[in-house]
């Protein structure tokens, strides 16, 4: 067996490349900048598309994409968009990837996405599914031999237009992205194939939604979070009042 890699702080799984730049790019620009290793899975390519010339260009729009988060690690899996379907092989695919890198948290989608891809919701369940999977045991035949990892922090993230409504059982937690909103724009702006002159207006929407829960959260710029858990601080001054 080959020997692990340096373990990833973070994972975000996004069901095509640009879902994880809209929904938590800056909450990934600001764990980077702080000195988390941060990964990045997309379950399909997200091809094909109107506007895109195939899979080599949105590769390469999802490094670019990368690089300017200060990602250290992407990976797109083999699973084909507009047929992303929850389901064992899927599953445990992805359960490999966290038992090989790891991650501290992992970030998923949080709900379905009315009137947009159908494959957002799939990943919702096989992200779910794929961290339980990761820390079952007496099962390592299953992943390649691969020691159990359980997934200490599981949150989710939002690709809705407006702002968000968590779902029943989740609770919510904003993260301050005031210094990082032109980053996550910027990442955003490198899929050219999905987001031409003509689908421009998805910048001022993506600035508005983050200032809007920024206003609401009381910061500049914020991004919407939600888990199972309700947050938990032993410091709450310093939640209260962030530096």
């Amino acid at each position: 067996m080959n020997p692990l890699p340096e373990p990833l702080d973070v994972i975000a799984v996004g069901a095509h490349p640009d879902d994880v730049e809209i929904g938590c790019g800056g909450t990934l620009a600001l764990l980077a900048s702080q000195g988390y290793r941060v990964g990045i899975i997309d379950l399909t390519d997200g091809e094909p598309t109107p506007r895109s010339s195939g899979p080599a260009q949105r590769l390469a729009e999802a490094a670019a994409a990368a690089k300017t988060l200060g990602v250290c690690h992407r990976e797109t899996l083999a699973f084909p968009n507009r047929r992303l379907f929850d389901g064992f092989d899927v599953r445990v695919e992805l359960a490999t990837i966290f038992r090989r890198w790891r991650p501290k948290l992992v970030l998923g989608l949080a709900d379905k996405t009315p009137l947009a891809s159908p494959d957002h919701a799939q990943a919702v369940a096989i992200t779910e599914a794929a961290v339980f999977y990761s820390r079952l045991t007496k099962w390592d035949e299953k992943f390649g031999g691969l020691a159990v990892h359980t997934v200490p922090q599981f949150l989710t993230y939002f690709l809705f237009a407006g702002v968000p409504q968590v779902p029943h059982g989740q609770y919510p937690l904003v993260v301050d992205i005031s210094r990082h909103l032109e980053v996550k724009l910027a990442a955003i702006a490198c899929y050219e194939s999905q987001f031409p002159p003509e689908k421009a207006h998805i910048f001022p929407r993506v600035r508005a939604m983050a200032e809007t829960v920024g206003l609401m959260a009381g910061c500049g710029a914020g991004e919407l979070l939600a888990g199972s858990r309700m947050p938990l601080t032993s410091d709450p001054m310093r939640l209260l009042l962030p530096g």
